[in-house]
């Protein structure tokens, strides 16, 4: 082989190895800045804009797509623990006319957290509206949507603010009372009794609880290289004190059944997105809200865990964009498989 050829491909062997090796050296040594890349990536790609807007001192982090137009805009609240970005599976599959709005939970991501903050339930919800009037999402009724604690929240938000919101998505809501309690919860109440809650299964601190807490929240069993499973713990380490405080308010006195001291008074049309096989909140509360709330659907997923927005997020948005039809009667509904 000609000489001048064998230094062009070691030129550009050499020149390829450069990315190569970092990308490697990132995986293995740094992956929870692959992570955040990754997030990076995915909200440019779907045309997610972050910004941040203020209620005298405090700070909302969110992002969003789109403008107000004559069809409802959409705001989605994020469960515990989680960010905005968790929305990113489910956005990939909604209509580009619609406008989207994620917003970072209090004292997550981007948002403010302050030892002040009320952390309740309650607290949030006001938290929540305050950001709402913030950006005049209100000038006309929106349609809500929240997961877990966010369902709770926003479930909430819907009772003690009518005239904001214009119909309802909740997905595997908390804050309801069972007539009796899951694996989980009993688990839970377990760790209470010997003064244990240090070790709260959502809050992992090695990569060994990171890896038990999305089987417990997923059906579909996903299959994480431990360098993910690192990545994950690392990004959530530094975060762990203010969950484990924020966990036990939201399952405190005051706020764990909220929801279900407050769901007769919700009175948009509504819609239950659950997995059947949610082994965090058990799935017959999705008949308890139908029962309570005087227009509600109620979609069950066969084959669906908790985590409904990352097992299934095509068919979750099949199902909000099909409702959204259904119920504001928006006529150009984009299909979705």
């Amino acid at each position: 082989m000609d000489l001048d050829v064998v230094n062009m491909f070691v030129i550009a062997g050499g020149t390829l190895a450069i990315p190569i090796l970092a990308f490697v050296a990132s995986f293995l040594l740094w992956p929870s800045a692959l992570i955040k890349i990754y997030y990076w990536y995915w909200r440019r790609t779907l045309g997610m804009q972050v910004r941040y807007v203020y209620h005298e001192d405090y700070q909302f982090c969110y992002s969003f797509r789109g403008r107000p137009g004559h069809k409802p805009s959409i705001l989605m609240l994020h469960g515990f623990s989680a960010h905005k970005d968790m929305w990113l599976s489910v956005v990939k599959f909604l209509p580009k006319n619609l406008h989207l709005v994620c917003v970072d939970m209090p004292g997550h991501e981007g948002t403010t957290r302050s030892s002040l903050d009320d952390l309740s339930i309650d607290g949030q919800v006001k938290r929540i509206h305050q950001f709402v009037e913030c950006l005049k999402l209100n000038k006309k009724p929106f349609h809500l949507i929240g997961t877990s604690m966010g369902g709770h929240v926003a479930g909430v938000y819907a009772a003690y603010y009518p005239s904001d919101v214009c119909s309802l998505s909740l997905v595997c809501p908390a804050g309801l009372q069972y007539s009796t309690d899951n694996q989980f919860v009993q688990r839970l109440k377990e760790l209470q009794d010997s003064a244990a809650m240090e070790k709260i299964p959502l809050i992992p601190s090695t990569p060994e609880e990171m890896s038990e807490m999305l089987q417990l929240c997923s059906y579909v069993r996903f299959k994480v290289p431990q360098q993910i499973l690192q990545g994950l713990v690392d990004v959530r380490l530094p975060h762990n004190n203010f969950y484990r405080k924020l966990f036990l308010e939201i399952v405190s006195e005051k706020s764990r059944y909220s929801l279900h001291q407050n769901m007769d008074k919700i009175k948009v049309p509504t819609q239950i997105i659950w997995g059947k096989q949610d082994q965090v909140l058990d799935v017959s509360g999705a008949d308890m809200l139908a029962k309570s709330i005087a227009n509600c659907q109620v979609e069950l997923l066969e084959n669906c865990g908790h985590s409904v927005v990352m097992e299934r997020p095509r068919k979750t948005a099949k199902l909000i964009v099909d409702f959204l039809a259904s119920v504001h009667s928006t006529g150009n509904n984009k299909k979705l498989d």
